[in-house]
């Protein structure tokens, strides 16, 4: 995407995760956090497409062909980008963005027993650590715009901004590549995220739009829970009551691809996984493990932003 110059000006530098709706928020001091980020993102890519994912390949080639070492290479839970190449369209699902309520909560959880993302096939019990995301920072902030939009400066979100302003520490994010200074950029800010929900109201869901896809993983009983990415967009879909949005298998629990697979491995067994995946619905209820409890219900908005804001 081309970068806008101004005049007199270098190119304002398009953060990692930002968009050019943020362009107007750019201060000159964010330059080099935005270049080092820019750098991270470019050497972690180049060593992935380089080293790492033709490595990838080829261990699903022989694990796929069946292979000596394809046993281990199962074990290890196989390589996810192979995986992901591999299946393709197979693993880009349709769900109603309020029946996704169930997200995947780490709170407490050891971070040497988390599965890596790196992995397609997570174990442990990642799955019954739930959170529900209609309680959410992202879906609270989403709600909180679209009912102060007349005025925004009655927003919590106003509130917090002008918070870390009134404190000397002003709100920036090398990702997005913006510098919350002033009262002013604070609402020009939240305007922003505004825009990006009376779009969606008109448009539909982009999947475009972000940077990455709305990932999801499979439980051991074969439902889906959201994992990381993509979290304000579907807040957004969940405001409006969106039919359906697009969503991203990322990974999905062992114990769920042992019964689908039922022993079968290499090339059989993605065809066995790539049926069952059209089949696996949003998880809908709450976890054995999880580190926190949430009311039993919630009343979703009727209307849609796009009236609200032809109002």
């Amino acid at each position: 995407m081309s970068q806008p110059a101004r005049s007199g000006v270098s190119p304002v530098p398009l953060a990692p995760a930002g968009d050019p709706a943020f362009f107007p928020l750019y201060d000159e001091r964010m330059r080099w956090p935005i270049r080092r980020a820019q750098i991270q993102v470019s050497v972690r890519s180049s060593i992935h497409e380089r080293l790492a994912l033709p490595l990838e390949r080829l261990l699903l080639r022989r694990w796929s062909d069946e292979k000596a070492g394809s046993v281990v290479i199962e074990r290890h839970g196989l390589p996810q980008h192979a995986v992901e190449e591999a299946l393709d369209d197979h693993l880009t699902l349709q769900v109603a963005p309020r029946a996704l309520i169930q997200s995947t909560d780490w709170r407490g959880y050891d971070r040497r027993l988390r599965p890596s993302s790196s992995r397609f096939l997570w174990d442990g019990d990642w799955d019954l650590r739930r959170g529900n995301l209609r309680f959410s920072s992202r879906y609270r902030f989403v709600s909180d715009l679209d009912e102060h939009r007349h005025d925004l400066t009655q927003s919590t979100a106003f509130a917090r901004y002008a918070g870390y302003l009134a404190a000397g520490k002003p709100w920036s994010s090398h990702q997005q590549g913006v510098l919350l200074d002033s009262e002013a950029r604070i609402l020009m800010y939240l305007r922003v995220y505004l825009s990006f929900l009376d779009d969606m109201a008109v448009r539909g869901f982009d999947a475009s739009r972000g940077k990455d896809a709305l990932g999801v993983a499979v439980s051991r009983e074969g439902r889906l829970i959201k994992i990381n990415r993509g979290l304000h967009r579907l807040a957004m879909a969940q405001r409006l009551g969106l039919s359906t949005v697009p969503v991203r298998v990322k990974a999905v629990h062992r114990d769920w691809w042992r019964r689908v697979t039922d022993g079968v491995g290499g090339r059989k067994a993605l065809v066995r996984v790539s049926r069952a995946l059209q089949e696996c619905i949003p998880e809908q209820e709450a976890g054995s493990l999880d580190p926190a409890t949430y009311p039993e219900s919630i009343t979703w908005p009727e209307y849609c932003a796009h009236r609200a804001a032809a109002r």
